[in-house]
C-alpha cells in the first residue's frame, strides 16, 4: 500500500467533524444574503424616509401663503370663515371637518370631502381668521394634514408611488432591517469578543485602507444606529399590510386599541336636528352644513376636555349621530382628547381622554409620531434625518465590501461569494431551533417568510452550480 494511502485510509473513517461556531456563522450568512438580495429596498426606504423627515420644513417654506396669515388681535366667527370657504366653493360643497386657526399667524382649515378623493383625502380651503380672505385651497391628507408635497413625499416613502401594490416594498424593507440589524449586533459582538483594538468597532480607525477601512465604518455606524433602525423597523411594521394586519388584529384580541369616542345617539332623529338633517360629511357628500353651530359646539368643547388650539370639528356622518371634537395634536405632549356631543341639546353624551389610554395604545401613537418627526418637532426632524442617511451608507458600504471581497482571478467563481453554508454542519436542535424560528418569523413577518424562500432558493441553485463547476474541473483535470 502507498504511503498516502496508510494515511488517508484511517481519516477516511472518522466522522466529519462539526465546525464550531456554526450559530455566528448562519448569521453572518444570513446578514450577508439580507443585505445584497433587500438591501436596495432598505436604501430606498431610507432615503425617502429621509427626505420625509425634512419634509413639515419643505411644507412651511412651499406653502407659506395658505398655511400663514398676518397676525391680528381680531377673529371673525368660524361661522364666517366657513362661509367665506363655502362661497369659494359653491353650494355643492359638502363640508367634512373645520381646523380653526391653532395659533395668531394661522388660517382656518375648512375642509370638504369630494368625489375623486382618494382614502383619507379631503379639500381644504385656508381661511384667513380675521379676515375672512381665502388664502388657498388644497387637497390634504390624513390626521397630519399634509399638504400635497409632503403627501407626495410619503407616498414614495410609502409604496414608491405605486399605490397599493407598492407597499409590498416597504413591508419587506420594514421586516428586514430588524432582523438585519439583530443579526449585525451579534456579530459585532462576536468580533469585539476577539478583536484586540476593541476601539476600532465603536469609531473607524483611519489607519486602515480597503476592505478593513471599509468594515471598520461599516461596523461602528451600525452599532451606533442600531437603537434608531430597530425603532423605525418596529413602527414601520405597523403600517404594513400583512404583518400590519397581525398587529391590529392581536391588539384588538388583547383590547389595546385606540379608544374613540361614540357617536350614536339614542332616540330617533326629529327635524329639529336640523345639525344632522343639513351637514354632510364623508359618508354623506350632498348635505350642507349650518356654520352658526361650529361656534357652539367649540365652546361646549372647551369646557369640557379640549384646551389646545390643535382641534378637528366634525359635524354628524349620517342622521342619529353626535358632533365630534377631537385633538390633533401629535406633538409632545401628546394632546388626543376627544368628546361627541348631542346637536340637538348640545349636550355632551361621550368622552375620550388620551389619559385614560391603554398603555399599548399610548405607545402606538408615540410610535407613530415619534416615526413622522412630529413628536418632538425639529430635533425630533433631525435624528430622523441623520439615522436614515447612515442606514443608507450602511447599506452602501456593505455593497462596497462584498465587491472588495470578489474573489481575484479568473477561477469562475461569482464575485463577492456568500460565507459558506453551516446549517449541514450544526446539531439537530440547532436545525429545528433554526426551522422553528423561521416559520415563526414567516407567519409573523409574511414578508421575512417568503423572501426567505427565496433565499433558501438562491442558495440550492448557488451549491448546484458549485458542485457542478467542481465536478467538471475536477473531470478536465483528470482527462488531463
Amino acid at each position: 500500500m502507498p504511503l498516502s494511502d496508510t494515511h488517508t485510509a484511517p481519516r477516511a473513517l472518522e466522522r466529519p467533524r462539526r465546525r464550531a461556531g456554526w450559530f455566528g456563522a448562519l448569521l453572518l450568512r444570513l446578514h450577508f444574503y439580507a443585505g445584497i438580495l433587500v438591501g436596495p429596498f432598505i436604501l430606498i426606504a431610507a432615503l425617502s424616509g429621509a427626505l420625509y423627515a425634512v419634509a413639515p420644513q419643505l411644507e412651511q417654506v412651499v406653502y407659506a401663503h395658505e398655511l400663514h396669515a398676518p397676525k391680528s388681535d381680531t377673529m371673525l366667527p368660524l361661522a364666517s370663515q366657513i362661509g367665506a370657504a363655502d362661497d369659494h366653493l359653491g353650494e355643492d360643497a359638502a363640508l367634512l371637518a373645520v381646523r380653526p386657526a391653532p395659533e395668531n399667524g394661522d388660517t382656518t382649515r375648512v375642509m370638504y370631502a369630494e368625489a375623486g378623493l382618494g382614502p383619507s383625502e379631503s379639500r381644504a380651503v385656508f381661511v384667513d381668521p380675521a379676515t375672512g380672505e381665502v388664502r388657498g385651497d388644497l387637497v390634504v391628507y390624513g390626521t397630519s394634514g399634509s399638504t400635497p408635497v409632503r403627501t407626495w413625499i410619503s407616498n414614495l416613502h410609502r409604496n414608491l408611488q405605486l399605490g397599493e401594490p407598492g407597499r409590498a416594498y416597504s413591508e419587506l424593507a420594514a421586516s428586514w432591517l430588524g432582523i438585519v440589524a439583530v443579526a449585525g449586533l451579534a456579530l459585532w459582538i462576536i468580533r469585539i469578543r476577539r478583536a484586540r483594538a476593541k476601539k476600532d468597532l465603536l469609531r473607524p480607525n483611519r489607519a486602515h485602507r480597503g476592505y478593513r477601512r471599509l468594515f471598520g465604518w461599516h461596523a461602528s455606524v451600525g452599532i451606533w444606529v442600531l437603537l434608531g433602525a430597530l425603532f423605525l423597523s418596529a413602527t414601520g411594521i405597523t403600517w404594513s399590510q400583512h404583518a400590519g394586519a397581525n398587529i391590529s388584529s392581536v391588539r384588538a384580541a388583547l383590547d389595546w386599541g385606540t379608544p374613540s369616542v361614540d357617536t350614536a345617539l339614542d332616540g330617533p332623529v326629529t327635524d329639529a336636528d336640523e345639525h344632522t338633517h343639513h351637514h354632510g360629511a364623508q359618508g354623506a357628500p350632498t348635505g350642507a352644513a349650518n356654520p352658526a353651530t361650529f361656534d357652539a359646539v367649540l365652546a361646549i368643547a372647551h369646557r369640557a376636555n379640549i384646551n389646545t388650539g390643535q382641534v378637528e370639528i366634525r359635524p354628524p356622518a349620517e342622521p342619529g349621530t353626535a358632533w365630534t371634537v377631537r385633538e390633533i395634536k401629535t406633538s409632545f405632549p401628546t394632546e388626543a382628547d376627544s368628546l361627541a356631543i348631542d346637536g340637538t341639546t348640545m349636550q355632551v353624551v361621550d368622552r375620550v381622554d388620551f389619559a385614560d389610554f391603554p398603555l399599548p395604545a399610548k405607545l402606538a401613537s408615540w410610535g407613530v409620531n415619534l416615526h413622522m418627526g412630529v413628536m418632538f418637532g425639529l430635533v425630533n426632524q433631525i435624528v430622523l434625518f441623520v439615522t436614515a442617511a447612515a442606514l443608507a451608507a450602511m447599506v452602501v458600504l456593505g455593497y462596497l465590501m462584498w465587491w472588495r471581497r470578489r474573489p481575484a482571478g479568473g477561477d469562475g467563481r461569482p464575485a463577492g461569494g456568500a460565507p459558506r453554508p453551516v446549517l449541514r454542519d450544526a446539531p439537530w436542535w440547532g436545525v429545528a431551533a433554526v426551522a422553528a424560528a423561521a416559520v415563526g418569523v414567516g407567519f409573523w413577518l409574511p414578508a421575512v417568510g417568503w423572501t426567505l424562500v427565496g433565499f433558501l432558493v438562491v442558495d440550492v441553485i448557488r451549491g448546484v452550480v458549485a458542485r457542478s463547476r467542481a465536478g467538471r474541473s475536477m473531470s478536465d483535470s483528470g482527462s488531463s
